[in-house]
């Protein structure tokens, strides 16, 4: 009876997004944009950013920025990246098929059986992850997927007939699988990693708009290439703006699904809130900051520790300039590296209002230090 007062009492969760928010998040998640080919997608994030900030630029690598009160001395970034695992055409044989190796962390395991696009200059060209049939893999032990065994058939049966279609090596692939809601509670696609992080930070400049916030400071929205391998795109941004202060968002394992250890992974849930870290590259008291807002303001959220590094862009704006007060914003996600991967509704409104609200009580020249 207690519990189902208490229930009852709980604050109603209102909805952040907008149908119109969703409608931008389908075409930017379905859109590819794998590691070093992001410019397609940053031009769709960009053109849904406009509205809502004073500014823009790109760098030579295609890291997208958004700016308000540009001309201001004090910087604050809010940060996600925009690429997406894929694969690179490897190697063709001499009856057409093709082996691949990643570009990012892109997982064998999941890849026979897969529809994919290969990226051509003369356009995409359809094909398969192929895998024998469960009738001819016999013995003992079955082999698994690994990098050395799958390939990819076009439906070609000689090494000419693929090149004619302009596929060579070095040619990029991505999966063709799109974005869904789940059950009214998920939403579920290929590069919610972090292309989503890349969507609610558009939505808080949405909202700074629409509420009609004025910042104290300069607010740069970046969107960032290439952290899939190695938070390059985060590095060289930093050193271009050089800012005050740094929060970004990305995502992190939930881990309540089978198979995971949260002894060593943490206990971690999806719709439980945004996700606060603790990490060498987290300056202390701007994480004091984001947990004191969520405090004040009722956001729901969770903790995670990391050892040596989040193993995010956190970490490239954190060790650049001398030293940028840097902190994380999580969103649990599961079934990570996948084509499936799963985010709940809920924390994305959570994650876009704890930056927002974390924003509005940023001061103009704050100092983060513990002393001076």
């Amino acid at each position: 009876m207690a519990k189902k007062k208490e229930e009852e009492t709980k604050k109603k969760h209102v909805p952040v997004v907008t149908k119109k928010s969703i409608q931008f998040l389908e075409k930017y998640i379905n859109n590819p944009a794998p590691t070093g080919y992001e410019w397609e997608g940053q031009k769709i994030w960009l053109d849904y950013l406009k509205p809502y900030i004073d500014e823009h630029f790109i760098d030579n690598y295609g890291t997208a920025v958004g700016v308000i009160n540009p001309k201001a001395s004090y910087k604050v970034v809010i940060e996600a990246h925009a690429d997406e695992i894929s694969w690179y055409v490897n190697y063709i044989t001499s009856d057409g098929l093709i082996y691949v190796i990643r570009n990012g962390g892109s997982d064998h395991q999941i890849a026979p059986s897969k529809r994919v696009n290969i990226h051509t200059e003369k356009g995409l060209v359809k094909a398969v992850f192929g895998w024998p049939a469960i009738h001819t893999r016999h013995g003992d032990k079955e082999q698994a997927p690994e990098l050395k065994n799958i390939f990819l058939d076009c439906g070609c049966t000689t090494k000419e007939e693929v090149e004619k279609l302009g596929i060579h090596v070095g040619c990029v692939i991505t999966y063709e699988d799109e974005f869904m809601i789940l059950n009214d509670r998920y939403y579920v696609g290929r590069a919610l990693d972090n292309r989503v992080g890349g969507f609610m930070i558009a939505e808080v400049a949405r909202l700074l708009k629409e509420n009609k916030k004025k910042l104290p400071f300069g607010l740069y929205i970046v969107n960032s290439v290439q952290e899939e391998i190695g938070l390059r795109g985060a590095e060289m941004i930093a050193q271009r703006i050089k800012p005050n202060v740094a929060i970004v968002t990305d995502v992190t394992h939930d881990t309540t699904t089978p198979m995971i250890n949260k002894i060593t992974q943490g206990d971690l849930a999806s719709g439980k809130g945004p996700v606060v870290s603790y990490a060498p590259a987290v300056q202390t008291n701007l994480n004091k900051l984001l947990i004191k807002t969520a405090e004040k303001n009722n956001i729901p959220f969770q903790r995670q520790a990391s050892s040596r590094s989040t193993g995010t862009d956190t970490d490239a704006f954190a060790y650049s300039n001398g030293g940028v007060p840097s902190a994380l914003i999580s969103l649990p996600l599961r079934y990570m590296h996948t084509t499936v991967e799963m985010v709940h509704k809920e924390d994305v409104d959570n994650v876009i209002s704890l930056i927002y609200e974390s924003l509005l009580n940023i001061k103009a020249d704050q100092d983060f230090r513990e002393f001076s």
